[in-house]
């Protein structure tokens, strides 16, 4: 291998030598942006406003005859929930009384009752606003529907949880505050349908 011996010019540019130990490889890593450091601060992210973010429609678009479906399956299934419902209160009626006292059986039968109104109910209510949004406090009425709901069977079944006046193994006994617990369940149910209706808007 030869030297090159030619003359240097003086008005050529010369090449910068690279240090010792250093990597010239062209495709070195760009320098890290700024706010990636761990001293530095981090670039804020655009914050969403809830008062104009987009809802999400309150069913999925569907012809007017399916909506009727919806809206007629719902209030017979209420209707029905409620028959069984006064069936678990009143066993009487129709015959069906075998104890003294409010057992197990009849209160999850009415509970189950207390659960087909609920749902047929939101059911029918939810189909009133089509494709629209639900507003705000429709919002609030669907939550409040649901808890109504457990409000009433915790009540109801106090005693099967283990936090009633007759625990298992004793035989559970369908108290007053069991009865208002229940009553006080209905109510917010109840308040939960008014909020799910579709107001319009004048």
């Amino acid at each position: 291998m030869t030297e090159d011996t030619r003359p240097i010019d003086p008005g050529e540019k010369q090449p910068n030598p690279a240090p010792a130990g250093s990597d010239t490889d062209p495709l070195q890593a760009s320098p890290a942006p700024a706010g990636s450091g761990p001293g530095e601060p981090q670039a804020s992210k655009p914050s969403i406003n809830p008062d104009t973010a987009p809802r999400r429609p309150a069913l999925i678009p569907g012809s007017p005859r399916s909506l009727r479906f919806r809206f007629r399956f719902g209030m017979v299934l209420a209707v029905v929930g409620i028959l069984v419902f006064l069936l678990g209160i009143r066993p009487g009626w129709i015959g069906l009384d075998r104890s003294p006292v409010v057992g197990f059986v009849q209160i999850a039968v009415f509970l189950v009752g207390l659960a087909l109104v609920s749902l047929g109910g939101y059911m029918a209510l939810v189909t009133g606003w089509g494709d629209r949004p639900l507003s705000l406090t429709a919002e609030i009425g669907a939550r409040l529907i649901s808890t109504g709901y457990v409000i009433a069977v915790a009540s109801g079944m106090a005693d099967v949880f283990g936090f009633g006046s007759e625990p298992l193994p004793r035989i559970p006994d369908y108290g007053i505050w069991q009865q208002r617990g229940v009553v006080v369940g209905i109510i917010v149910i109840g308040a939960g349908f008014v909020l799910l209706l579709p107001w319009k808007k004048r």
